[in-house]
């Protein structure tokens, strides 16, 4: 039997709470039966009033894991709080737990926020960066996935000046590895991988940066010698509107925003966050705690179903 999910309920000031209940109204009984949902009953039950999804969390209904945080239940709505990033970052650790001890299949995850987080005294650059400190120091990969374009990334949340001196011919080729095997994971015979350039145009022969001929371009030739069938550095203009209209299944990209901007302007509400390379399974809706709209009943949930699917896909990959 499949292991289930375990959802972590974010920042209790954001959204999180929101767009799971909303999500867990749209989702089938019998998918709900494999769900446990880490948070505050007390939240949960808040946003469930305000979202009128009439869900029932606890015995009888949705399986829920509530850790009792000091003052959650009465943490500021929609902004940040030592109390609200305590909690989410409690969430977290307690689902890494259950991941590696192998009682669930894969976490899904709620947006958290980065100052609350740094306000409560844990300071980490977001899920990422604790989920790899909790896994040992072991160094993930950050996966952008949706039904029509995939990009994993070589670096992601650095500067740009250090993204540059990250794009190496070892580190470029690690991320090809991980992206390929990923993907045959999830049943993908032979992932048609492109790798995306650093510089404009692939540093058309030396004229704009070298770094593509000199680190990207061995990289491609060494992972096409492992049998992987990657072609590249292709020019960054281009390649994702490639990789969007069928050429590729996954795109390499060499810094966050060639990456991230790429991915949510084709799909916003359905892009899935997936950090791989981690011992365990995590996956997460690909936007932030959204203070501004927060508590108004007007969070779209769209990401949050799509990310409960693609974790469901990986704990039965598992």
């Amino acid at each position: 039997m499949t292991k289930p999910i375990a959802i972590t309920m974010g920042d209790p000031a954001g959204v999180g709470p929101e767009v799971i209940c909303k999500a867990l109204a749209e989702t089938s009984a019998d998918i709900c039966k494999n769900i446990l949902v880490i948070g505050s009953q007390t939240v949960l039950e808040r946003a469930n009033a305000l979202c009128r999804t009439g869900l029932q969390f606890g015995e009888g209904g949705i399986a829920l894991l509530d850790l009792h945080t000091d003052g959650v239940d009465d943490a500021p709505a929609c902004e940040v709080s030592a109390s609200s990033g305590d909690a989410a970052y409690t969430y977290i650790v307690r689902a890494a737990e259950m991941a590696l001890a192998e009682e669930i299949g894969c976490i899904v995850t709620a947006p958290i926020n980065k100052a609350a987080l740094h306000a409560a005294g844990h300071i980490y650059d977001g899920h990422t960066g604790l989920l790899s400190h909790l896994a040992g120091g072991i160094r993930p990969n950050m996966l952008l996935t949706s039904p029509t374009l995939s990009t994993i990334h070589v670096s992601a949340h650095v500067s740009l000046a250090d993204a540059i001196r990250r794009c190496t011919t070892a580190r470029v080729l690690e991320v090809i590895r991980v992206g390929d095997n990923h993907f045959k994971r999830l049943g993908m015979k032979t992932p048609r991988i492109a790798v995306a350039g650093l510089n404009p145009h692939c540093g058309e022969g030396g004229m704009f940066g070298t770094e593509d001929d000199e680190q990207v371009a061995p990289a491609v030739v060494a992972a096409q010698a492992e049998g992987i069938n990657v072609v590249g550095p292709l020019s960054g203009d281009t390649v994702f509107a490639r990789a969007h209209h069928g050429e590729f299944d996954l795109v390499i990209a060499q810094y966050h925003d060639q990456g991230h901007a790429t991915v949510k302007l084709i799909a916003f509400d359905t892009a899935v966050n997936v950090t791989v390379g981690l011992p365990f399974d995590r996956c997460s809706v690909d936007h932030g705690t959204a203070f501004d709209i927060a508590w108004t009943g007007k969070a779209d949930h769209t990401n949050m179903i799509a990310a409960i699917e693609y974790g469901r896909r990986l704990a039965a990959a598992a």
